[in-house]
């Protein structure tokens, strides 16, 4: 066969099934995390009466949708049940479902569940992370091809960091309270490439990690964790350049702008709550100068979260567990741009800016034709300049004065947020944004969109909606 011929069947092959033919959004925010699509013709107005093109009933979770070729990929849980659903892209009907009994159930909080990580697709096969499992990846078919257990894991919060693809190797972070790592999996065969711990990492972290390919230089996967932000080598973990002193609990993913990456934790001056010893003198009943559960019952909000203060599990939360998890918070920076191309400690040279009082706590940042956006809890909307960190307009969104854990996406000159009570705020993008309209999905949504193919994919708690102008 000639270079030629076997260029077209390979080009017609590729076409057949699907990987080229329409616009991707193959992982949690799309290409390389960024939030961002090229496509366009996005309606400005939807909901469930105006420009929905389908509406499928999907099973509970917290993951985002994602979308390769013609399909569409979900991953839930019921029960003991495990699944990961292919939709079709154009009608959205569920073309296979596949189920595996979940070996443990691991105590999370209340506001996570065991498939929160959205999974990725490299075009054909999908690739799915349940905490409580491990890996798995489906072909296109739906058959298995091969699945990595992982865990169990020392976490309160759980795991919600979703798997990405590097060429054909497939990147997992998990960082849990104790031995937190990054694995590096061969994604035709499942088997571990190489495996890092995070012995530097501080507590829980929930971020999806991106890919970075230095001019002249090898791929680093960045990952944002607690405290700190560390580069590795794609091709063997080697560990780059880090980023020490920001604060605990990171949520939102980083994001990748022009000779910069923009993160966001915690970046509090001062520790948060009160001290050990004015909650022992509140509640601290026999004096023994521990809090049990029992003692904490009348603090509805720290009984709620009293595993995450037990750090060693003993049933007790002492001084110095309080004291780790109240100092967390402290951290230098809260939104911080970091130049890259460095090596090494970066943390006194590499800092390009940083900005603590317009920074979100839980969504990402999202970089869009050179400008940085950012929300946060009561629809409080910032646009920056992502190199040198100056503010260009601060503002609320109207009528989505509420909690957000929908990240940002954009394409088309437009910006979309969606609030947890399933209300979407769609801006004409710029450095002085404007609001063009504040749609309502009517149900309660804390996943990402995917857009693609000039139509919009949400999940709320129920179903998945796909819009577009009719």
């Amino acid at each position: 066969m000639n270079r030629r011929w076997a260029w077209l069947t390979w080009t017609a092959t590729m076409l057949a099934g699907g990987i080229f033919a329409e616009e991707d959004w193959p992982r949690f925010r799309g290409p390389n995390g960024s939030g961002v699509s090229d496509t366009t013709g996005l309606p400005v107005e939807f909901g469930p009466a105006k420009n929905l093109l389908w509406k499928t009933a999907v099973p509970f979770s917290r993951s985002s949708p994602i979308i390769a070729g013609k399909r569409i990929f979900l991953t839930a849980v019921e029960g003991e049940k495990l699944i990961t659903l292919c939709l079709d892209r154009s009608t959205g009907r569920i073309q296979w479902r596949r189920e595996i009994v979940r070996p443990r159930a691991m105590p999370i909080y209340k506001a996570n569940d065991g498939a929160s990580p959205t999974p990725v697709s490299d075009g054909t096969s999908v690739y799915a992370f349940f905490p409580d499992l491990g890996l798995v990846s489906f072909g296109p078919d739906g058959n298995e091809r091969w699945r990595l257990p992982l865990g169990p894991y020392d976490t309160f919060y759980g795991l919600a960091a979703s798997p990405i693809l590097a060429g054909d190797t497939l990147l997992l972070v998990c960082d849990a309270r104790k031995k937190p790592f990054l694995i590096a999996v061969d994604a035709g065969s499942g088997k571990t490439r190489w495996r890092v711990e995070r012995t530097d990492t501080r507590y829980e972290g929930y971020t999806s990690p991106i890919i970075y390919e230095p001019e002249g230089g090898r791929a680093q996967v960045i990952v944002l964790g607690a405290h700190r932000i560390d580069a590795y080598k794609v091709a063997t973990g080697e560990r780059q350049w880090w980023i020490r002193g920001l604060g605990y609990f990171p949520v939102g993913s980083p994001a990748l702008g022009k000779g910069v990456v923009v993160a966001s934790t915690y970046g509090s001056d001062t520790p948060a709550g009160p001290t050990f010893d004015e909650f022992l003198k509140k509640l601290d009943s026999n004096h023994d100068g521990r809090l049990s559960p029992e003692e904490l019952r009348a603090e509805k909000e720290m009984a709620d979260q009293f595993g995450a203060f037990d750090y060693n599990s003993d049933g007790f939360i002492d001084r110095d567990e309080w004291d780790l998890m109240r100092n967390g918070a402290v951290g230098k920076y809260g939104l911080v741009g970091v130049r890259l191309g460095g090596r090494g400690d970066l943390t006194q040279t590499a800092v390009a800016w940083h900005e603590k009082k317009t920074y979100p706590s839980v969504t990402s940042p999202l970089i869009y034709q050179n400008v940085l956006y950012v929300i946060k809890t009561g629809g409080i909307i910032g646009s920056m300049d992502p190199v040198t960190g100056e503010i260009f307009k601060i503002d609320r969104t109207k009528d989505a004065i509420e909690d957000y854990y929908s990240s940002p996406v954009a394409a088309d000159g437009k910006v979309i947020f969606v609030s947890e009570n399933g209300k979407v705020t769609v801006l004409k993008s710029g450095r002085q944004w404007e609001v063009l309209a504040v749609n309502d999905l009517g149900e309660e949504c804390q996943t990402t969109p995917a857009i693609a193919g000039g139509k919009i994919f949400t999940r709320t708690r129920s179903a998945l909606y796909c819009f577009g102008k009719k």
